[in-house]
C-alpha cells in the first residue's frame, strides 16, 4: 500500500484517474478539474512526498527524490487496480512522463501538461541553489502574506477563484527541506529518449513558445500528441480552461 496521502473523489466505479501536481502544489490544487470530471471519472489526487500530508522525505531519500517520487506514483498507480488515465502538471508530468514509459501496464493513457523539462547534465548554466533558494522563498512569502498573495493573483491573473484559494492554501504544508536539500530533477533524454519511446496514447500540453516544451518535430511517436494552447503560461489549465479541458476531453474520447 502507498504511503502517500490520496484524495478520493468523483465516481467510484468510474474508469479511474490519477491527477499528480506540480511542484509546492498538493492534490487539492484540482478544484476545476473535480468540478469537469467528477462524474465521468474515479478521480485520485496525490500529495507527492514532500507536499500536502503525505509523509517528508528521508534523509537518506534527499539524493534522488525523483526516483522516490516516481516508486511512490507507481504504488499509487498499483493501488487503482486497473490501468488509470495519468493526468500531471509540472514535476507531476514529469513523473507522469517517467512512470508511462517504465510501467505502461499500470497507465491507460497520459495526459501532460507542460512538463517540467531537466537540465542537461552538467549545464554550467543551471544554478540549482538558487533555484531552491527562489523556491523557499516563495513558498514563504504566500505562506506568511497569504491574503495579499491571494489578492495579486486574484488581480494579475485568469485563475478562479476556487484554484487561487487551493493554491495558497497549499504552500505552508511543502516540506522545506526538500526544497533547501533535495529539490531536482533526474536528468535524462527528452524527446527522443523519452517521448518518442512511450508506448501509451500521450498528450503533451504546453503554452506557446513554452520554455520547457518539448520539439514536436523530434517526437518521433503516432502515439504522442503535442498541443500548444495560446495565452498560456506554465499552469495552462488555470490560465486557459476551456481550451485545456477541450483539448484533454477530445484526446480521452478517443483513447
Amino acid at each position: 500500500m502507498t504511503e502517500l496521502t490520496l484524495h478520493r473523489l468523483g465516481t467510484p466505479g468510474a474508469p479511474a484517474m490519477v491527477l499528480v501536481h506540480g511542484l509546492t502544489d498538493d492534490g487539492t490544487n484540482w478544484p476545476d478539474a473535480v468540478e469537469r470530471w467528477r462524474d465521468r471519472y474515479d478521480l485520485v489526487a496525490v500529495d507527492l512526498r514532500g507536499h500536502g500530508t503525505s509523509p517528508r522525505f528521508e534523509a537518506s531519500q534527499l539524493a534522488d527524490v525523483c526516483a522516490v517520487m516516481q516508486r511512490d506514483l507507481e504504488e499509487v498507480l498499483a493501488s487503482v487496480g486497473a490501468p488509470a488515465v495519468l493526468v500531471g502538471h509540472s514535476l507531476g508530468g514529469f513523473l507522469a512522463a517517467r512512470v508511462a514509459l517504465e510501467r505502461p501496464d499500470l497507465v491507460r493513457a497520459a495526459v501532460l501538461e507542460d512538463p517540467a523539462k531537466p537540465p542537461p547534465v552538467d549545464d554550467p548554466h543551471f544554478d540549482i541553489t538558487g533555484f531552491r533558494d527562489q523556491q523557499v522563498t516563495f513558498v514563504e512569502a504566500v505562506t506568511s502574506h497569504r491574503a495579499d498573495e491571494v489578492a495579486r493573483m486574484g488581480r494579475e491573473t485568469p485563475l478562479s477563484s476556487a484554484e487561487i484559494e487551493a493554491w495558497a492554501d497549499s504552500k505552508p504544508r511543502v516540506d522545506r527541506v526538500y526544497l533547501r536539500e533535495g529539490l531536482r530533477l533526474t536528468s535524462g533524454p527528452w524527446e527522443q529518449g523519452l517521448f518518442s519511446e512511450l508506448t501509451v496514447p500521450t498528450l503533451i500540453l504546453t503554452p506557446v513558445d513554452g520554455e520547457m516544451a518539448p520539439d514536436p518535430d523530434l517526437i518521433v511517436n503516432p502515439l504522442v500528441r503535442c498541443v500548444d494552447i495560446e495565452g498560456a503560461g506554465h499552469c495552462v489549465r488555470r490560465d486557459r480552461p476551456e481550451a485545456y479541458f477541450a483539448a484533454v476531453d477530445a484526446f480521452l474520447a478517443g483513447v
